[in-house]
């Protein structure tokens, strides 16, 4: 039996609260970034998922979206994040100038909890509108290739992180 059907509706008629938060802030940002998303470089659609007992078993990249993107991401984001998205020990502390260093993309840090399409846009833009010093990659990255990227650096992510990422991610469409 799932986690839903053994919870019922228990949480139907609830108030929003801090959790639901980030949930109303990912889709905002999903429909600023629908405005702003130049229809030249429309994003890949990510086939639907029907609901099953067990969605972490089910990953919305292919194989060979993740073998290019570990090329891609060797050649574009290793330099900063690592070889194996791993990044910075101390990612969570600034330095001197009151930046923080790339954080690790494997699952181990705040990458997951952002829907895939603030990824795809933190990508194209850069962190610098976020307050950030990423680059954006949007003249070297196609969105094919952006996501190829994500799908390679989702791939190390372990199952109980991408089923809450995941379960994040469908409540932001």
């Amino acid at each position: 039996m799932s986690q839903r059907e053994q919870n019922g509706n228990k949480d139907s008629g609830k108030k929003l609260g801090a959790a639901g938060v980030p949930v109303v802030a990912a889709v905002a940002v999903t429909v600023l970034v629908a405005l702003f998303y130049p229809a030249s470089e429309s994003p890949v659609v990510i086939p639907k998922i029907t609901d099953t007992e067990d969605d972490s078993a089910k990953r919305w990249y292919t194989n060979e979206q993740v073998a290019h993107g570990q090329k891609l991401f060797a050649q574009y984001c290793s330099g900063c994040h690592g070889e194996n998205a791993a990044a910075t020990p101390d990612w969570r502390k600034t330095d001197a100038a009151g930046n923080y260093p790339p954080p690790p993309l494997n699952g181990s840090a705040h990458t997951w909890h952002h829907p895939l399409s603030v990824l795809r846009e933190t990508i194209r833009q850069g962190g610098v509108p976020m307050g950030g010093v990423m680059p954006g990659f949007a003249d070297k990255l196609s969105a094919q290739e952006i996501d190829a990227v994500i799908a390679w650096f989702q791939s190390l992510w372990p199952d109980e992180v991408y089923q809450a990422w995941y379960r994040m991610e469908k409540e932001s469409l």
